[in-house]
């Protein structure tokens, strides 16, 4: 198994996914690591059958992801990784499920979020989320489609503000 992409994207599997991220990663599996959505069935449910049939899908709770990613149950697979959060990420990363890069894809506005790019905004959570992320070695870049250039997070952000 190899993780040819993780990404954050709070709409999770979507046509952006399906149709840009997909094909340029060359991936086979979807894995979906989100508690909310493992345990709400109708969502569960409506992400899986927008999936092609030739790929595999997976979506459960984080902790059920690990054990995925643990087992031989996806060898040979090539994943896509989606977390809806950054606060799933880091939870994700920090129980063992370890990457070297992170997307930061859509994370939508919100009450106490800032903008930072067309596509993210960030409230200082966030922030500190990301920070912790990189301190523990995992390379984070903000790309909304792979027709964008990919750039550091950091460098989203304003001169003078947090991070």
């Amino acid at each position: 198994m190899s993780i040819v992409l993780t990404r954050i994207d709070n709409r999770l599997i979507h046509g952006q996914v399906l149709e840009s991220w997909v094909p340029y990663v060359h991936a086979n599996c979807i894995v979906v690591a989100n508690d909310s959505v493992a345990e709400a069935p109708l969502k569960k449910m409506m992400m899986e059958a927008s999936v092609p049939s030739r790929m595999r899908v997976e979506i459960d709770r984080i902790e059920r992801i690990i054990e995925l990613f643990t087992s031989s149950s996806l060898d040979g697979m090539k994943v896509l990784l989606l977390f809806a959060s950054t606060a799933d990420a880091l939870r994700a990363h920090q129980a063992g499920l370890h990457y070297r890069h992170l997307n930061l894809g859509n994370l939508h506005a919100g009450a106490g979020k800032t903008r930072l790019s067309c596509t993210i905004f960030l409230d200082p959570e966030d922030l500190s989320d990301l920070e912790e992320l990189e301190d523990a070695g995992v390379d984070i870049t903000a790309r909304c489609i792979p027709a964008d250039a990919e750039r550091p997070w950091r460098k989203l952000i304003p001169k003078g503000r947090g991070a």
